[in-house]
C-alpha cells in the first residue's frame, strides 16, 4: 500500500480540511491549508483521495507512521497462521484404511492446523450422499477430543467436503506447559523456606546448655583451689 501524498505532494486546487483533533474546517484552498499546517507545525495529510474535492487531515505524519507501523507489526504478531490439510475418503473405505486416514487428521490436529475432509463420490455412490455424511459424522465423533466442526458436511459437485478445526493450538498448549513449569519453580523455594525456619527454632533452644556446663566446671575448680588453700597452713 502506498503511502498518503502530504504536503506539497497535495497538486489539488482545494481540500476539505479536518483539523488535528478531527475537526471539520470546511473546504480552503490547499495553500490555506498548507499555510495552517506549517503554522501548527504539522503536516498536511491527503487521508481520501478519491473525494470531491480530496479530504486532508493536519497531523504530525512520522507520529501517524510510526503508530501505524506498531499496530501492524501486533496485528501480524497476533495473527494465527494456519494451514489447511486435506484428507480425501471413499464412501466405502475398508476399517484398516479408515484408522489410518483418522490418524492422519489426528496428527494435523496435533499440530495446530485444520483439515479439510473429502469424501470423493465415483459412478452410482454419487445418488447416495448419506454415505458420506454418516462418515464424516463418525470421523468428527472419532476426533472429537482434538477438533471441532468448522463447517459442516456439505456437497461440492461430485465431492462432499467438512473442514475440522483443532480445539486447541499446539502453542497454546506449550504456553500452559510453560506456565505452569514456572509457577512450580516459583512456588518451590517458598516451600523451602518456610520448612527451614522451623528446623532453626527448635534448634535455638539447645545453645544455653554449654555455659551451664561451663559454670559447672568453673564451680569445681573454685572448690579444688579452696581445698588446696586450706590444706597450705597445715603443711607448713
Amino acid at each position: 500500500m502506498s503511502e498518503p501524498r502530504i504536503n506539497e505532494r497535495i497538486r489539488v486546487p482545494e481540500v476539505r480540511l479536518v483539523g488535528p483533533n478531527g475537526e471539520q474546517v470546511g473546504i480552503v484552498r490547499v495553500e490555506d491549508a498548507l499555510r495552517l499546517a506549517a503554522e501548527a507545525d504539522l503536516d498536511l495529510v491527503e487521508v481520501a483521495p478519491m473525494a470531491k474535492p480530496p479530504v486532508a487531515k493536519l497531523m504530525d505524519f512520522g507520529k501517524y507512521k510510526y503508530e501505524a507501523a506498531m499496530k501492524a507489526r501486533e496485528a501480524r504478531k497476533n495473527q494465527v497462521n494456519t494451514i489447511i490439510k486435506e484428507i480425501k475418503l471413499r464412501p466405502k473405505i475398508d476399517p484398516h484404511d479408515y484408522g489410518t486416514k483418522k490418524g492422519h487428521v489426528e496428527r494435523f490436529l496435533k499440530g495446530g492446523d485444520k483439515v479439510k475432509v473429502t469424501i470423493m463420490f465415483r459412478g452410482r455412490e454419487q445418488s447416495r450422499p448419506e454415505l458420506g455424511f454418516r462418515l464424516l459424522q463418525r470421523l468428527a465423533e472419532d476426533i472429537a477430543d482434538l477438533g471441532v466442526v468448522e463447517s459442516q458436511p456439505k456437497q461440492d459437485g461430485r465431492n462432499m467436503v467438512m473442514v475440522i478445526a483443532p480445539t486447541k493450538k499446539k502453542s497454546e498448549a506449550k504456553a500452559e506447559q510453560r506456565r505452569k513449569r514456572d509457577q512450580a519453580r516459583s512456588d518451590s523455594p517458598q516451600s523451602e523456606s518456610t520448612q527451614s525456619q522451623p528446623t532453626e527454632a527448635q534448634s535455638s533452644p539447645a545453645e544455653p546448655t554449654q555455659p551451664e556446663s561451663a559454670t559447672e566446671s568453673q564451680q569445681e575448680e573454685q572448690s579444688t583451689g579452696a581445698e588446696q588453700t586450706a590444706t597450705a597452713p597445715t603443711a607448713s
